[in-house]
């Protein structure tokens, strides 16, 4: 038996210039961190005293003869991708839901990547998992998705990652001041809308427009850098909010898809409260939203959207890990 928990992320800004359709010919860079929210994958060979060969459990449960069988299209190409020719029993829990802006669709596959590596006894880098969790999602599966999730659940941390180049990607840790990081994260306030929606279906939109929106994502790039700056100065951290509030307005141009009009209704709100900025996390259309706000204003902030759930969280460093692993299954 085997169980892996992987990290869920937040991204601040650069969202859109992760994308290989841009950051092939252009450079990217995405500032963001993981959370401690994760997603768990436990996984074992099932014995073979069933009339199925392999279980499959997550938000409904597959009972399957062959790989090919497989409904879940991230379970079934890690399962093709790692050679795993034996009966296994696969197990998915998260602390949040998925189809709701944290990159759980990436955390699910770069968790379940580790604990298949676990299961065959190699121990793979943090780099090896989010390399061959981008291939699966990308070139096997086809999503309309980007790179940055797959890397920040395989490394964990607070980084900035940056794309192009021979390498495709390199990831930069974050350092600050412990006391200035507690202080900014003190500043955050996390809240779930209700809605869900699939992520590669509201991209593919926004994939379609890039090479129209240059200028918009090149705008949204140097706030990369900006908003790094801010958190490696002296300056008040309200102007971290001010900037996701100008990267709010900018980024509503790209897609008619990435708000709705109760998204906007429930960031004006927050606003009028006292936020100083914030995002809905993810490609957009629903999931969670991430406000920027003063500490004394939280509570306010919490009244005006107690229809919401409010989620609290603080950064997490480890990224996706091996949890357990009974060595007499690990073995194939």
């Amino acid at each position: 038996m085997v169980i892996s928990r992987t990290p869920f992320r937040i991204s601040f800004f650069g969202g859109g210039s992760d994308y290989p359709v841009w950051y092939k010919e252009n450079y990217g860079a995405v500032l963001a961190t993981t959370i401690n929210k994760y997603c768990y994958i436990s996984c074992r060979y099932l014995p073979p005293f069933f009339e199925h060969k392999s279980r499959i459990i997550y938000s409904k449960i597959e009972f399957i003869k062959t790989i090919e069988q497989i409904e879940h299209p991230s379970v079934r190409e890690c399962l093709r991708f790692m050679k795993i020719n034996k009966g296994v029993e696969i197990h998915h829990d998260g602390d949040l839901p998925a189809r709701a802006g944290m990159g759980s669709s990436s955390t699910f596959t770069v968790g379940m990547l580790h604990a298949l590596y676990a299961l065959k006894g190699i121990m793979p880098t943090k780099r090896q998992l989010a390399t061959d969790a981008i291939y699966i999602e990308q070139k096997i599966i086809k999503e309309n998705v980007g790179s940055q999730d797959q890397i920040l659940a395989a490394f964990g941390g607070f980084n900035l990652i940056e794309f192009g180049g021979i390498d495709g990607f390199s990831v930069r840790a974050i350092t600050v001041n412990p006391a200035r990081l507690k202080e900014f994260q003190d500043y955050l306030m996390l809240f779930f809308t209700g809605l869900s929606r699939t992520a590669s279906q509201v991209a593919a939109e926004q994939i379609k427009t890039i090479p129209k929106r240059k200028k918009e994502l090149r705008l949204m790039l140097e706030m990369v850098g900006e908003g790094l700056k801010i958190i490696n100065s002296n300056r008040r951290l309200s102007a971290f909010g001010k900037l996701l509030h100008e990267n709010w307005r900018l980024k509503h141009t790209l897609s008619s898809k990435i708000s709705t009009p109760l998204i906007d209704e429930i960031y004006s709100t927050a606003i009028k409260a006292g936020a100083l900025g914030g995002k809905l996390l993810g490609a957009g259309g629903g999931g969670f939203v991430l406000f920027f706000a003063e500490p004394a204003v939280h509570k306010k902030i919490k009244e005006k959207l107690k229809k919401l759930l409010y989620v609290p969280f603080r950064f997490e460093t480890s990224g996706s890990q091996i949890i357990f692993c009974s060595q007499n299954d690990a073995i194939s």
